[in-house]
């Protein structure tokens, strides 16, 4: 079995895009899968990896789920008939997902962000989160509990090792 990286999907393929400010910033409540309205130079873009998410999130407007502000660059081989590079563009959900979004950032004060951009099968799909914003004493706390926990497994290693070494060189 193929060891799975952290930035891998569930399903086995590789992001194509990942926005990591967004897990920094956010803690997220809830994931949702989207489809997303694109043009085709933008396709040929985004498999080519080169979308950005760093400051992109979903706005709602006419009962409609928008993704604002996510930058996918020029394709290369376009020509005059080459897209937008910050436009809007139009999220696929259901309406009842797109009503209870909307619902929660209004009521809430939630926020709907873009985790990552991915494929799923010939399909260009976007992971949301519901997420409440963190607070800096938040985000210090959690680098803390980062570091604790990391040179915690770096003892535990050193022992393992310690211990896997001396047993092989017996008295």
């Amino acid at each position: 079995m193929a060891k799975r990286t952290k930035r891998q999907l569930p399903d086995g393929g590789l992001p194509l895009a990942v926005n990591r400010k967004a897990r920094r910033e956010y803690q997220v409540l809830e994931r949702f899968e989207a489809g997303i309205e694109l043009l085709g130079t933008e396709v040929k873009s985004i498999r080519g990896g080169k979308i950005q998410l760093r400051d992109s999130y979903v706005g709602f407007r006419d009962h409609e789920a928008w993704l604002l502000d996510a930058h996918i660059s020029a394709y290369s081989h376009g020509n005059r008939e080459n897209h937008e590079l910050e436009r809007p563009r139009r999220l696929l959900l259901k309406r009842r997902e797109i009503d209870r979004l909307f619902g929660r950032t209004r009521d809430r004060g939630l926020t709907v962000v873009p985790l990552s951009v991915y494929l799923k099968g010939n399909r260009i799909k976007v992971e949301l989160a519901l997420a409440e914003g963190r607070r800096l004493h938040d985000k210090r706390q959690r680098e803390r509990e980062r570091t604790l926990d990391r040179e915690a497994r770096e003892v535990f290693r050193g022992r393992r090792r310690m211990r896997a070494g001396s047993s092989e060189h017996g008295p």
